[in-house]
C-alpha cells in the first residue's frame, strides 16, 4: 500500500497539489438564500444561525466557507465603496446593528474551527430585479447611472467601461486590507447568461473603447480578462498570501466549436457567452485556484459531469482546480 501510495504520487498531473483537500461549501446570502434566514433578525438570530452552518459543515470535516459579501453593488461589511446590504440588515444602507465588525467575527468564527474564509464577490450585478426602489441613495445605480446598463430582470455594472473596473480593485483592495481573508472568490457572472431576444447593450462603450479591428466578442473577454488581471495585481499587492479564486461556468467550449473544447454540447459556454477564458487566466497565473461550476449528472449526455471534470483536469494549467458541485440538485 505505501508504495502503491508514493507510486501515485510520482505520476500526477501538471497540476498544483495544494497542502491538503479542499472542502468548501458556499453560503449565498443574496435574497437570504441561505444566510442570513431574514434581514430584519436580531443580530443574535442572524450570528446563531450563521453558527449552525459553520458548526454543521465543520462536523462533515469541511475545511473552507465560500461566504458571498457582495451580492449586487452592496456590502456585508461597513464599506466606502458600497451601502451596508438589506439582505444582512433589512434596509440598503442601513448599518448592520451587531456590537461587532460583521465580516471580522465572520472570519474569525470561521478560523476558531479550522476553517478558511473565502469572500466571495459578484462583481457585475448592480440589482437582482428592477425594483430599484429598494436601492440605497449611495447605491452606485444612483452615484453612477452611467455605468449602469438593464438586461432582462437586473441592472448591470458594464464590463467594458475602465472606470467600473477601477472602481472594483478599489472595492477589492478595500476589503483585503481590512479583513483576515484567505481568499477572494468570483463565481460565474461576468457577462450575463445570454437571454432570447434580449441585447446587452453596450455599444457606446464599445465604439469607445475597443481597439481598431477588435471583434464585440474579444473586446469583451478582453474587459474581462482586465479586471482579473487588475483584481489579482491588487490582492497580491496588499497581501501576497491572500488567495485568487474563480468558479467559472462548467463547459468552456463545446468541441464542436473548438477542437480544444469538451465533448459537451451545452447551449452556453464560459468562452462564447459569458466571455470569460479561465485558460488564458491559468496561463497568465492570475488566479490561484478555479473551481468549474460541473453541475451535471455523471452521465448527462450534452453535459456528462464524467467528462466535464476529466477535460479540467486535463487542461488545468498552474493552478490548483477543485470541482463544484451543485449539492442542492440532490
Amino acid at each position: 500500500m505505501l508504495l502503491l501510495l508514493n507510486s501515485c504520487g510520482i505520476f500526477t498531473s501538471g497540476i498544483p497539489q495544494p497542502r491538503r483537500e479542499f472542502r468548501g461549501v458556499w453560503i449565498a446570502t443574496v435574497v437570504n438564500i441561505d444566510w442570513p434566514k431574514n434581514g430584519n433578525d436580531a443580530p443574535e438570530k442572524q450570528k446563531a444561525d450563521y453558527l449552525q452552518i459553520l458548526d454543521f459543515y465543520q462536523n462533515l470535516n469541511f475545511n473552507a466557507v465560500i461566504v458571498q459579501v457582495r451580492a449586487a453593488g452592496d456590502a456585508f461589511y461597513r464599506s466606502d465603496f458600497a451601502p451596508w446590504s438589506r439582505f444582512l440588515t433589512g434596509e440598503e444602507g442601513k448599518a448592520a446593528l451587531w456590537e461587532e465588525d460583521t465580516l471580522d467575527w465572520m472570519i474569525a468564527e470561521a478560523h476558531q474551527r479550522g476553517m478558511e474564509f473565502h469572500a466571495w464577490f459578484n462583481p457585475y450585478r448592480a440589482s437582482f430585479d428592477l425594483n430599484i426602489q429598494v436601492l440605497s441613495p449611495t447605491h452606485d445605480y444612483y452615484m453612477h447611472p452611467e455605468w449602469m446598463l438593464k438586461y432582462g430582470k437586473k441592472y448591470y455594472y458594464n464590463p467594458g467601461i475602465p472606470e467600473v473596473r477601477s472602481r472594483f480593485s478599489e472595492v477589492i483592495q478595500e476589503v483585503v486590507a481590512r479583513y483576515k481573508l484567505d481568499a477572494i472568490h468570483f463565481d460565474d457572472y461576468f457577462y450575463p447568461y445570454k437571454i432570447k431576444d434580449e441585447v446587452f447593450n453596450d455599444s457606446i462603450a464599445f465604439e469607445r473603447y475597443a481597439l481598431k479591428n477588435q471583434s464585440l466578442g474579444d473586446w469583451r473577454r478582453s474587459n474581462v480578462d482586465s479586471l482579473v488581471k487588475n483584481v489579482h495585481r491588487t490582492i497580491k499587492s496588499e497581501k501576497p498570501w491572500v488567495q485568487f479564486g474563480i468558479s467559472p461556468f462548467g463547459v468552456w467550449k463545446n468541441n464542436s466549436t473548438d477542437p480544444k473544447g469538451s465533448d459537451t454540447r451545452a447551449g452556453q459556454t464560459t468562452y462564447e457567452d459569458l466571455y470569460a477564458d479561465p485558460l488564458l487566466w491559468m496561463q497568465k497565473g492570475w488566479i490561484d485556484y478555479i473551481a468549474p461550476q460541473v453541475y451535471w449528472s455523471m452521465d448527462l449526455p450534452v453535459a456528462s459531469h464524467r467528462k466535464i471534470v476529466d477535460w479540467w483536469a486535463q487542461n488545468t494549467i498552474g493552478s490548483n482546480l477543485y470541482i463544484g458541485n451543485g449539492a442542492y440538485k440532490v
